[in-house]
């Protein structure tokens, strides 16, 4: 399917049916035979339209592979570097770990000293001194695999050290915040965006695609940015995490670091960055299965439970995006439920392009089955 709703071409149109009756049909002209289906002469033919409806395809493929809508893995990079946006690499999650400490001496925690969880390890990367008079010491640590499998340990989980004899007088260790930041690879869809969106990159007058092309060149976990100007010469960018999570404090300041280099903020503007203000909704829903399909209700019930979910998701999925009853009733219904009644929310909720909108309680009441 094409990116930004463009519609679907095909290069080459393959119908090997079609194919086949045509060669036979050319055959029959020329020689006059009629080719019957065990005649090994239409086995030949057969092979043959197999050849080529493969090439047809191979064509077709290719010709996509050429289009920013439609091109994937090595050959949206390729169109990548004709935009000079190359696809943000995977990066390691971070912590900082707490380390109590009884010295008898100054001593040095090394750098490399590493903790574990799972099958996981953290590391530091310089050294840190402690001396008499400090009983503990943070010291930020890195995961040593890239991408997203280190993300989400919450404190107090990491507490292994792994380099315990290098470390006499340490009597604990601890994450103390939450292991963050990790990104695997960036994903195909919003690499083609940002690429789409790069040509605002070498404006210097400040616009607002600019800015977000920027923001969400500093992760692939980044989904939306709003960009707006509270006052004369202040520029706020509002940042969105996938599912609708609010960035992290690191984000923010890497965001901020970016965009306040001077060869992309106009000389005039101060940057700063905000976190999305989230609108709260609850979902009240009421519905019924036909009796018709009674033999298959409790894979309906699961359908429209996975439907509710997937609403959920979509509706924060997107800074801006009002709350919109009649799309949660409307995918109920196309996952078998009817009679579909939304008491909350009831009627399209407007938002401001910064606000995001997250659910509190979900009740969906089953009413039974019912006449079609």
């Amino acid at each position: 399917m094409a990116r930004f709703g463009l519609p679907d071409i095909d290069f080459v149109e393959v119908d090997p049916e079609e194919m086949e009756s045509i060669v036979v049909e050319h055959f029959k002209n020329q020689t006059g035979i009629d080719l019957e289906e065990t005649d090994p002469r239409r086995s030949f033919i057969k092979s043959m339209v197999f050849l080529a409806t493969m090439l047809g395809n191979n064509i077709d493929f290719t010709g996509k592979m050429n289009l920013l809508a439609f091109a994937a893995d090595n050959y949206l990079e390729h169109l990548g570097v004709k935009k000079n946006v190359s696809r943000l690499e995977p990066r390691a999650a971070e912590t900082v770990v707490r380390f109590e400490c009884k010295p008898v001496e100054s001593f040095t925690i090394p750098s490399g000293t590493r903790m574990s969880v799972a099958n996981l390890e953290f590391a530091s990367t310089e050294d840190y001194l402690v001396t008499l008079d400090m009983n503990s010491i943070d010291i930020p640590m890195t995961c040593t695999e890239t991408g997203e499998i280190g993300n989400g340990y919450l404190p107090n989980q990491i507490t292994n050290i792994v380099d315990n004899d290098n470390l006499p007088w340490v009597t604990k260790a601890y994450n103390i915040t939450k292991t963050d930041g990790g990104l695997d690879w960036e994903d195909d869809d919003p690499y083609a965006n940002r690429i789409k969106q790069s040509n605002a990159q070498y404006s210097t007058a400040g616009p607002e695609d600019a800015y977000k092309y920027h923001a969400m060149s500093v992760s692939s976990d980044i989904v939306d940015v709003e960009v707006y100007s509270p006052s004369v010469g202040v520029i706020a960018i509002v940042p969105l995490l996938a599912n609708g999570e609010l960035p992290t404090a690191a984000i923010l300041s890497a965001i901020e670091e970016k965009l306040n280099d001077r060869t992309i903020r106009p000389i005039t503007d101060f940057v700063r960055t905000e976190l999305p203000e989230i609108v709260h909704y609850d979902i009240q829903l009421d519905f019924y299965i036909p009796r018709s399909k009674s033999s298959v209700e409790t894979t309906i019930k699961a359908q429209i439970n996975a439907a509710i979910d997937e609403f959920i998701i979509w509706q924060k999925g997107k800074l801006g995006r009002g709350i919109d009853a009649s799309e949660l009733v409307s995918r109920v219904k196309e996952a078998g439920g009817v009679r579909v009644t939304a008491s909350s929310p009831s009627q399209f909720i407007v938002l401001s392009k910064t606000q995001v909108a997250h659910s509190n309680a979900v009740s969906a009441n089953y009413g039974g089955l019912v006449d079609d």
